[in-house]
């Protein structure tokens, strides 16, 4: 009876060495771009949560003198940062759905059978490289009152001149529409691929039951596509909430702060107020904002997934 324990035993042993070797190994190789990243990222972060807890000296560059909590209080207190989180609310509000309802259904329409898709496709990439301050640049060019194309196109169909950087409403719709141009292509291509990788069979077994395209796409291809969507939304999330290129090159903020999103106000207080403790403070609670937010939805994509 022992030895047959013992026999026993010897195996387990071996599978768990076996095991814990396997993960030393993995994290050896993995070791070193951990260590590089962390510290990366790490430093930034504890830094400016050092500076945001005190009095900044801009002789040294350094902070020098433990506040507490006061920084935090002045931006509390300040009107002008809970404007700019507005501002960055209501951006975040028009631009999130409309790129995934557009995204998805640009997807659905290329991945129809017809002849010139593929072009369509590699059309699509195009926003997607150009760099965020060329694309504000350009979009401002074209959006001019007095020489730009929209205008010009919108007076063939007999409405006047808009005044696109003058007008508050205006302006953060021509935000909207320079965010959207650019990283709707991306949802599309996650769309794209989620479209391909739907099962056939589903679709033929339908067909055959005489179901038409309108009733597969709301019974079966949008239920499939829901955790998709939810995780594409998560994604753009992340990257909408760091709003600065777009809206530095083609408003600067304006009219009247009708486009100062939060890191564009951020920085405008650290490298032209010089008001590094205070933004320091800014910047961190609009981490731990974003933090608490990006965990609501990424347990809401969750529940979705169990769903569907």
């Amino acid at each position: 009876m022992s030895s047959t324990t013992a026999k026993g035993a010897r195996p387990a042993r071996s599978r768990a060495g076996t095991k814990l070797a396997d993960t030393v190994s993995r994290w050896a190789f993995m070791a070193p771009s951990a260590i590089i990243l962390a510290a990366m990222l790490a430093y930034p972060i504890f830094y400016t949560i050092e500076i945001s807890f005190s009095r900044f000296d801009l002789m040294t560059f350094s902070a020098i003198e433990w506040v507490g909590w006061e920084n935090y209080r002045h931006v509390l207190e300040d009107y002008r940062f809970w404007s700019s989180m507005k501002v960055t609310l209501i951006y975040l509000v028009f631009a999130l759905p409309l790129q995934i309802v557009l995204g998805f259904g640009i997807a659905f329409l290329i991945n129809a059978d017809w002849r010139g898709r593929g072009v369509v496709r590699a059309l699509f990439i195009i926003p997607m490289v150009v760099a965020p301050v060329v694309a504000g640049g350009i979009w401002r060019m074209m959006l001019d009152p007095l020489w730009g194309i929209v205008n010009w196109l919108i007076g063939l169909v007999g409405f006047g001149p808009l005044d696109w950087f003058g007008d508050p409403n205006l302006a953060m719709a021509a935000i909207v529409i320079i965010d959207t141009w650019r990283w709707t292509p991306f949802v599309v291509l996650i769309a794209t691929a989620a479209l391909l990788a739907l099962p056939r069979d589903l679709f033929e077994a339908a067909e055959i039951d005489g179901a038409n395209w309108w009733s597969m796409l709301w019974s079966i291809t949008l239920p499939l596509l829901v955790p998709i969507i939810a995780a594409t939304f998560v994604v753009r999330w992340l990257g909408a909430v760091k709003m600065f290129d777009i809206a530095l090159a083609a408003t600067y903020g304006g009219p009247g702060g009708a486009t100062n999103v939060i890191n564009l106000f951020i920085y405008e207080e650290a490298f032209r107020s010089l008001r590094f403790a205070e933004s320091a403070a800014m910047a961190v609670v609009v981490l731990v904002l974003t933090m608490v937010l990006t965990g609501i939805f990424l347990r809401g994509t969750r529940k979705l997934e169990e769903l569907y």
